[in-house]
């Protein structure tokens, strides 16, 4: 039996036109809706998000909720994350942070991490979060490559992770510790005792749409992890999608699940509730189903956004949510991270009174792209229709050309035409790598999709490699690099394998060097290895021990033939085959 939930019935949609709009909208007109910085200095995310609430009627307003390991919240108003904010921006601008320098944190969801992202941006930096369950290597990689100057952690993790790696980082300048009261050396510094010593007052320096801002790391399936790089313009994209997707009202209390590690929790978990002025949730705890019901009640949430491995955790639990907690003000829950199947858009409305909202966006994009709306017929398994503003194709893509599909339900890559606020200007360091996303003015996804004749939007599967697995991106090349670091392994590759608890499991094909013998022991030791280096969310959690792995005669591993042979289905083309 379906909930009523009277809360969505007495909220009107921000969008209630869809094709109006998506035949007027213009982003050069919506950026108007942003105050900018004084004097024409240009346009700042942190300006935009905090500052022009702090100095409005929203001074008093709780921004960031913060609910505790242990229960117990703690409110920031937005001007409580403007002084902080500000006093953030001094202690790096004192440290000889300058415009285009990266700031990385590596932290669990703490305020400090949001009063980072936020100084940073003031300052002008690259704000660039690590997910905290990574082992020492892909975080090694990733300050790395990312040229981190400060580091903001906490003792604990330090000592763990950053310890072991901290003398191959050479740019690295500063670590600054979230929670000791006294520097360790001229290096590792108290972050509580240098912010006690700043100002709280700051003047944003003039910051252009284009200026660098937020960097995210994307693995790909050949090569090391790919630095995607976007500018203070995306804030636009972030506010908009607030508005039409998230459909942010004022008062609203809203909760994203993911952690700021990931785009969508550094998008939508830290951006785009703030720049909409809404009251934003973050738990420092994981994922808890009795936990995050109760929050969803105490806290009166009224729009969520979680991914589909934590519904699919949740629609297996003996909990009736309806019936043991009182969920009246949810309004809206959407979905991203992997395509949400037909039958949790359904469990949520018999369950919530409304359904889960799938949308679909990469970290490329910065930003929600395709989405279903609240105002909107849902069909369950689509990915939505696209964003006022963005023009989404199906194409037909060979080396060197691209041509678009007209007719509905034929499948070919989904490609979105140049031009939308938060689309990624570059891969660090890789600007041919990034040329290769395009053909004309159209970015490559990646992806395969169909449209049907209503110009609704179907995933149809992954054009390479990457394994999605409990909502996050692994990159095989990655996995299999730390795993030929064991004494005993001479080849490694990995593929996605179907797990319905997180989607896909990281599984390893291992080929040992002389003198080993496959067994159980090793496979323990070899699983460790990579749990050590890698974290449990991207280490392997099956291996099979191998005599050769398939290869191209170029020497490149068919994974996707690991995959076939694994799953009993088509091989398909073989031509290439090293040794068929």
């Amino acid at each position: 039996m379906s909930v009523v939930n009277s809360h969505t019935e007495a909220v009107e949609p921000n969008l209630i036109d869809y094709d109006a709009l998506l035949s007027t909208f213009s982003w050069n007109e919506a950026y108007k809706d942003f105050d900018g910085l004084p004097n024409g200095g240009g346009l700042n995310i942190a300006h935009e998000a905090i500052d022009r609430h702090a100095a409005g009627l929203l001074k008093d307003h709780v921004a960031i909720r913060w609910i505790r390991k242990d229960r117990a919240a703690k409110d920031f108003t937005y001007h409580d994350l403007y002084e902080l904010s500000n006093r953030f921006a001094n202690v790096i601008s004192r440290l000889g942070v300058g415009k285009g320098d990266t700031v990385f944190t590596l932290t669990g969801r703490i305020p400090e991490l949001y009063v980072t992202a936020f100084g940073t941006l003031k300052r002008t930096a690259i704000f660039c979060p690590l997910f905290s369950v990574f082992g020492p290597q892909p975080i090694y990689e990733r300050l790395s490559r990312g040229e981190a100057k400060i580091l903001v952690t906490t003792l604990d993790l330090f000592t763990k992770k950053i310890k072991p790696v901290i003398e191959r980082l050479p740019a690295l300048q500063y670590v600054l510790i979230t929670d000791t009261e006294s520097h360790a050396d001229k290096k590792v510094l108290s972050l509580p005792l240098l912010m006690a010593k700043e100002s709280s007052t700051f003047t944003i320096p003039p910051t252009q749409k284009e200026d660098p801002a937020l960097l995210h790391f994307t693995s790909g399936t050949t090569g090391m992890p790919k630095g995607a790089l976007h500018v203070h313009g995306a804030v636009l994209t972030h506010m908009i999608t607030g508005k039409l997707v998230l459909d942010f009202h004022p008062d609203d209390i809203y909760w994203c699940t993911a952690d700021p590690g990931w785009v969508t929790g550094t998008s939508y978990g830290i951006i785009a509730p703030l720049v909409n002025g809404v009251t934003n949730i973050v738990d420092e705890a994981e994922f808890d189903a009795a936990r995050w019901y109760s929050i969803l009640q105490d806290h009166k949430i009224n729009i969520w956004y979680t991914a589909p491995t934590a519904i699919r955790r949740l629609m297996r639990m003996n909990i009736d949510p309806a019936k043991q907690y009182n969920l009246e003000h949810l309004r809206l829950i959407l979905s991203v991270g992997e395509p949400l199947h037909a039958d949790a858009v359904h469990w949520g409305e018999d369950t919530f009174g409304v359904p889960i909202l799938d949308n679909w966006w990469q970290t490329e994009t910065g930003g929600i792209m395709i989405s279903n709306y609240r105002n909107m017929p849902v069909r369950p398994g689509s990915m939505g229709k696209p964003l006022p503003g963005i023009e989404a194709a199906i194409a037909e893509i060979s080396a060197d050309s691209l041509s678009i599909i007209t007719e509905p339900e034929k499948s070919g890559q989904l490609v979105l035409k140049r031009g939308w606020p938060s689309m990624f200007k570059t891969y660090l360091h890789e600007e041919e790598r990034y040329q290769k996303c395009f053909r004309g003015e159209w970015y490559v996804t990646g992806d395969l999709a169909r449209r049907d004749k209503e110009g609704y939007y179907w995933f149809v599967g992954r054009a390479d490699d990457i394994i999605k697995t409990s909502g996050h991106m692994v990159g095989p090349f990655e996995v299999e690099s730390t795993l030929m670091e064991h004494p005993a392994v001479a080849e490694a590759a990995v593929i996605g394998k179907p797990e319905p608890t997180i989607g896909e499991m990281v599984k390893a094909f291992v080929v040992l060097k002389p003198g080993n013998a496959p067994g159980e022991q090793l496979e323990m030791d070899i699983i460790a290895h990579g749990r050590k280096k890698l974290g449990p969310a991207v280490a392997p959690k099956e291996i099979d021990f191998v005599d050769s792995l398939p290869k191209t005669r170029s020497g490149k591993i068919l994974r996707r033939l690991l995959k076939a042979r694994e799953l009993g289905l088509q091989e398909g083309d073989l031509s290439t085959l090293e040794q068929p």
